[in-house]
């Protein structure tokens, strides 16, 4: 099996565009340009902060499974003020406050994703001045331990753990997905240009040939050999072919600057762009597409995140209704002296122990019904994700069948193009000749035209089709390889 077949593509005798390009042109074939939007353009930039945010996002999540260590406190906690003072009588009295009340405490903390527990410990110092009285006083935790569960909760790191992941998974083959958006993208605006400089070669070309014919038709004219009519006829097809190298060179500048700014590339010279002559043979089955379309993109991860969050939503739910409760417990030392060492003298136990909870008595069907309506919410996902999944496989079906029928296409539309041309010659040729009417000859030139543009089109259909076939399933098919970034 043949590993390219060539298309061979004439304008009578040329081979590229811009033959007469001059030395500051910038030739680029369509791999190059695509590579030129995938490092500049503005969606690249963007796809790239994306890709960071999502990084971050994931080591955010990362460390909150990581012991926590922190040290807060205040220095100073001066203060001189007047503020009331219940008195035994019930009366009020506003006295003069004047003291400094400063504080250190560090804090360790370790979360436990099995059961949503956190156990910690702590130790702090704080000391109190008291100016109004010049007396200072010392109070600190040496060191304390503890342990807080949630009881019948939700437990939002268990969850977290399963569904984090696949986010992050998501992100990485969205980016992908985005540097293979973006070649669909300037594949389109790649063979607009193209497409653009091709009508502007044939245009001049027809120019060039109408004003000859005109010439000679002139000349037989004289003579009494072809009709006032034809004449007519030449000089209209004359107007007609100017008219047509105007509007191809406003197109040029339209879909160059269109190309220039996806491109991000503020160069100066002019783009002349390079029919692509090697177009892939290879093989694609819809088998192999589906499988690794399944296996790489993040639509594949999205489908079992949906769910899994349904169901997140749903143990939420039931989290958030009937008893719920929490056990605490810490144990450790603590003690107060005038002076820092003494508080470490000696110091007394302390010990906490307690159980919070909280039981709906009538809640008149409130909890029922937020549980219910996380059940219907997750199996309303569940069928959204099986439309959702055959919507995807139809989809990578129709592009595997498209971009077969394409490749066969090509061969067929560049035969046309090299016939129409030849066609178009010899009846060029033959009413020079007086061999053939000016009516024959404007179908061979349509035809020529035509012939030559539906060439540039099947191109552009194949090479979309390529493209697209590489976002479907992140997967080059040309070096069986999967697609990274």
């Amino acid at each position: 099996m043949k590993h390219f077949f060539y298309i061979l593509f004439f304008v009578f005798g040329a081979t590229h565009i811009g033959n007469a390009a001059t030395t500051d042109t910038l030739r680029l074939t369509l791999p190059q340009v695509v590579e030129l939007a995938r490092s500049n353009s503005i969606a690249a930039k963007q796809a790239i902060a994306e890709r960071e945010t999502k990084y971050w996002q994931w080591r955010t999540f990362k460390s909150n499974y990581q012991p926590q260590l922190s040290l807060s406190g205040i220095l100073p906690g001066y203060s001189k003020t007047y503020q009331q003072v219940l008195q035994p009588d019930g009366t009020i009295l506003f006295q003069p406050i004047h003291n400094d009340n400063s504080s250190l405490k560090l804090d360790f903390s370790q979360t436990i994703t099995a059961t949503g527990a956190t156990i910690y410990g702590t130790t702090n110092l704080q000391r109190f001045d008291d100016f109004d009285r010049n007396n200072v006083l010392y109070n600190g935790v040496p060191y304390a331990i503890g342990f807080s569960q949630p009881l019948f909760q939700f437990n939002s790191l268990k969850w977290d753990k399963k569904i984090e992941p696949l986010k992050f998974n998501e992100s990485k083959q969205a980016f992908i997905e985005s540097q293979e958006q973006i070649a669909v993208t300037v594949e389109g605006y790649f063979f607009d240009l193209l497409l653009a400089q091709v009508n502007l070669q044939v245009a001049e070309l027809n120019l060039s040939n109408t004003r000859q014919i005109l010439k000679i038709a002139n000349l037989k004219f004289e003579i009494g050999k072809v009709s006032k009519n034809e004449i007519l006829q030449l000089q209209l097809e004359l107007l007609n072919a100017q008219k047509a190298v105007g509007v191809a060179k406003r197109n040029i500048q339209i879909a160059t600057l269109t190309l220039r700014s996806y491109m991000g590339f503020d160069g100066t010279a002019d783009i002349a762009l390079v029919v692509p002559q090697q177009i892939s043979t290879m093989e694609v089955s819809t088998d192999k597409v589906l499988a690794e379309a399944f296996a790489n993109r993040s639509d594949a991860i999205a489908f079992v995140r949906r769910i899994a969050e349904a169901k997140r939503d749903v143990a939420l739910a039931k989290g958030q209704t009937g008893l719920t409760a929490s056990l605490t417990a810490n144990m450790g030392f603590s003690n107060s002296a005038t002076s820092i060492p003494a508080v470490y003298r000696s110091p007394r136990d302390q010990q906490l122990l307690q159980l919070q909870f909280s039981i709906p008595i009538l809640d008149w069907g409130r909890s029922k019904s937020k549980t219910k309506t996380a059940q219907a919410n997750e199996q309303f996902t569940a069928y959204a994700v099986e439309q959702d999944k055959q919507t995807f496989r139809q989809q990578i079906i129709t592009q595997v069948t498209l971009f077969n029928m394409l490749k066969e296409q090509i061969a067929s539309n560049a035969q046309a193009d090299s016939i129409a041309g030849e066609k178009y010659q010899i009846a060029r040729d033959r009413y020079v000749l007086g061999d053939l009417s000016i009516t024959d000859l404007s179908i061979a030139f349509q035809e020529k035209d035509q012939a030559k543009r539906d060439f540039i089109n099947a191109l552009r259909d194949f090479w979309g089709a390529y493209y697209q076939l590489r976002y479907l399933s992140l997967y080059d098919f040309e070096n069986n390889w999967k697609i990274t970034y």
